[in-house]
């Protein structure tokens, strides 16, 4: 788009960027119409009615914008990843990523299953340990509750370490835990080697579906994700009868000890099979070719901590309802198959190898129906991905009706038939599921994205859900307590991911989004590397809850300039620097320092990294000295004291009273003392960026001009800085550039002069309220 163009276009506030049908990367140091605000004259002869009517258009004007963005007005299928794409075989898919991945994996996730397979056992265990059906659901669910916080850490350690490496080391750790739950004689201690099995087998789900996402191409993989999961399903397929086999095999009072023993080999052999065959692929590689057109390298980029990365993730309504319907529907692939085994053994006198026989039974449509579901998704998600969840929703909705009819029945043979079909429709819908995460997740949280999958999963479906089936089951009976559950969990899931079908396509988009505007950068950057600005922002939005407070905000900070944000209170100043400082994450958007991505950075890291955000009013320790400020703002610095001197005569020198004051506690000092001490402590770290939010704020005058001296001085040796101001005056004297904000956006950017040519922007700064 031509810069012609851009200006035509933000001269006119019926051709807002929102509104175009296809994503167009933003125009850096992008010029605003001077004009944008003085157009908007004021009559001076209306009625209170008009007034009244063009306040309240003009306060719902961002809302209606925002509404605007609705997928099918805003994302052409060219821009979603493996939308429209052509069919990609399952022999394509492995020849692009290779035959051994998938197999470990698929490997991987039949050894795993092997643990839960001894719930078969369920009633010896209950008997011998003399057990609750309450307990029983709650130690079992435990261990998966563990897995789930466990996929925390786990997540963690796969943003900075080998996802290969991590999986040899949580097989033996969970193969060790395995062996120790045989050697348990109390339920209490059950328990604790249970949680450490699931801590173990935490990486799993997180390691498991990143490498996937990473190694096959974006078309394939619902057909790879698929093929794993047949892993899984050969596990809960020949588990039970395995696990049946070596306890009627070894014999004995406590049978479930000989399995327990057999199960803990099974890791090792994962352990060695793995660091054989496995190869750390590039993360987010297809995605970036996709939107890019290459297999590019990632960008220089900060850590991204467990917590930014769901404060981000919580932004995505499409993650959020998959990843709770996926929970509750948990319900029916973790603590109904216990509840089951206890009525086999209850009301059909079944021993453990019976019971292994009817839980493989039941899983025997599981191989037939994935397969199915695999095809089905696959080419549903490449026309359609919010029809691709619809149809995982009728499938897990489906499978409720059918526990509702199955669990009333009496009959074994007819029991079982139809519980294993009800059971196959529910893991045809999950494996919608982590499809739509890979899609809709930024690649550079994605790992934590699916650490998130098993926490409702097994929280949620797993632990709570089997505890109040425990509770009905002790109360009544464990058929009833099926009845009540299992169709409710199903049909409740089924509906949450059919209902989140209708955000896909916009969180995709999101996440594309994200992807070209990293390669368009990079390639600006390339073609002129003295262009790299020292701060920059594109796209950002921002939300306090459902109450949006920034639109679409782009700037560019260059090295060494000073650049002024006005806007009248409540136009978004401060909350743009919190954005920018890492204080709030943004629902969309990009931030870049130096051109280090820190959009999901972590506001300690920013600062270390050299992004330091001086907040309006006092930032000082009122009861410690003046020096001891100076001191404490480097306590963390780790610098030598060479260089911690340096900085605090540097500081002295911008601050002569400082010295005269040294041991006087801050606390003490007036309020623009404070305010020029708090600068002080926070040029002590040599900023790359300083981000100065109202500096003149009820300061003196007399305080106000010293420290406009001071930044000018600051200014003459090239600090670059980005100051929220209310006075335009300070903002004229200061800036090499200004930016004026009103109601979240950008309707201004210029130099100082031109700022001081736009008298309209001076009367509504004047005639703001309160500030966000």
């Amino acid at each position: 788009m031509s810069q012609d163009q851009s200006e035509s276009q933000d001269q006119s506030e019926s051709q807002d960027q929102s509104e175009t049908t296809e994503y167009e990367a933003p125009e850096r140091h992008r010029k605003r119409s001077q004009g944008a605000v003085a157009n908007r004259a004021v009559p001076v002869d209306r009625s209170a009615a008009e007034l009244a009517e063009e306040i309240l258009t003009e306060e719902l004007s961002p809302r209606a914008e925002q509404a605007e963005r609705d997928p099918e007005a805003v994302l052409p299928d060219d821009l979603l990843p493996g939308v429209g794409a052509e069919p990609m075989t399952l022999r394509e898919s492995l020849r692009a990523g290779g035959r051994a991945t998938v197999f470990v994996m698929a490997l991987l996730a039949f050894i795993d299953e092997l643990p839960r397979a001894i719930r078969v056992l369920a009633p010896d265990i209950q008997h011998s340990l003399n057990i609750s059906d309450t307990a029983l659901l709650g130690i079992f669910g435990f261990g998966g509750v563990v897995l789930a916080l466990g996929a925390i850490p786990m997540a963690v350690f796969a943003d900075r370490f080998k996802r290969a490496f991590i999986i040899p080391v949580a097989s033996i750790f969970w193969g060790v835990a395995t062996f120790l739950s045989g050697l348990v004689v109390t339920s209490f201690q059950l328990f604790l080697t249970n949680a450490a099995t699931g801590l173990g087998q935490s990486y799993r789900i997180v390691v498991t579906n990143s490498i996937l996402a990473d190694t096959y191409p974006l078309p394939a993989r619902s057909r790879i994700f698929a093929l794993e999961r047949i892993g899984s399903c050969a596990g809960r397929l020949l588990g039970p009868l395995m696990i049946g086999g070596i306890a009627v095999l070894m014999g004995g009072d406590e049978p479930w000890r000989s399995a327990f023993f057999a199960v803990a080999v099974a890791p090792l052999v994962a352990a060695v099979v793995s660091s054989v065959m496995l190869r750390e692929p590039p993360r987010g590689r297809f995605d970036k070719a996709i939107v890019s057109g290459d297999n590019c390298h990632e960008a220089d980029t900060l850590p991204v901590p467990i917590g930014v990365a769901y404060a981000r993730l919580r932004k995505s309504k499409t993650f959020w309802y998959v990843s709770t319907g996926a929970g509750i529907l948990g319900f029916v692939s973790v603590a109904l198959p216990v509840q089951f085994n206890l009525l086999l053994e209850d009301k059909y006198a079944m021993g453990p190898f019976q019971r292994g026989v009817v839980e493989s039974l039941i899983w025997v449509a599981a191989l037939a129906g994935l397969p199915l579901a695999r095809r089905l998704f696959d080419s549903r998600f490449r026309s359609d991905p919010a029809l691709m969840m619809r149809l995982a929703g009728w499938c897990a909705m489906a499978s409720g009706l059918l526990f509702a009819v199955a669990l009333s029945i009496k009959t074994i043979g007819l029991l079982v038939a139809l519980t294993a079909v009800a059971q196959t429709l529910a893991a045809m819908a999950l494996v919608a599921a982590p499809a739509v995460i890979a899609a809709v997740s930024p690649y550079r949280i994605r790992a934590q994205a699916f650490a998130l999958l098993p926490m409702f999963v097994l929280l949620v479906g797993g632990f709570f859900c089997g505890l109040i089936s425990g509770q009905f089951s002790d109360a009544l009976n464990e058929r009833t307590a099926m009845l009540v559950m299992a169709p409710s969990a199903a049909l409740a899931g089924g509906g949450l991911i059919f209902y989140g079908s209708r955000f896909i396509r916009y969180d995709i988009y999101r996440s594309v989004e994200e992807l070209r505007e990293e390669h368009q950068e990079r390639a600006r950057i390339e073609a002129d590397p003295e262009s790299l600005p020292a701060l920059q922002v594109n796209n950002l939005d921002f939300a306090y809850s459902s109450v949006q407070v920034l639109f679409d905000v782009s700037l560019e900070v260059a090295k060494g300039e000073v650049l002024a944000l006005l806007g009248a209170n409540g136009a978004g100043k401060s909350t743009l620097l919190r954005a920018v400082s890492g204080l709030g994450i943004p629902s969309r958007g990009v931030v870049r320092l130096g051109g280090r991505t820190i959009t999901y950075a972590t506001a300690e890291d920013r600062f270390a990294a050299g992004l330091v955000h001086l907040r309006g009013g006092a930032g000082v320790f009122e009861s410690l000295s003046v020096t001891d400020n100076l001191k404490v703002s480097l306590l963390e610095s780790k610098l030598g004291k060479d260089e911690v001197k340096e900085r605090t005569d540097r500081a002295l020198s911008l601050f002569p009273w400082l010295a005269d004051r040294a041991g006087i506690k801050a606390g003490d000092l007036s309020g623009g003392q404070q305010q020029q001490l708090a600068l002080a402590m926070a040029l002590m770290h040599d900023p790359a960026v300083l981000l100065i939010d109202e500096l003149s704020l009820g300061l003196a005058p007399v305080v106000v001009q010293e420290l406009l001296e001071v930044i000018e001085r600051l200014r003459a040796e090239g600090q670059t800085m980005v100051i929220v101001e209310q006075s335009i005056n300070v903002a004229l004297a200061l800036a090499d550039r200004a930016i004026f904000l009103e109601k979240g956006r950008i309707h201004f950017e210029g130099s100082a002069q031109q700022l001081a040519e736009q008298d309209d922007i001076a009367q509504a700064v004047l005639l703001g309220g309160e500030d966000r």
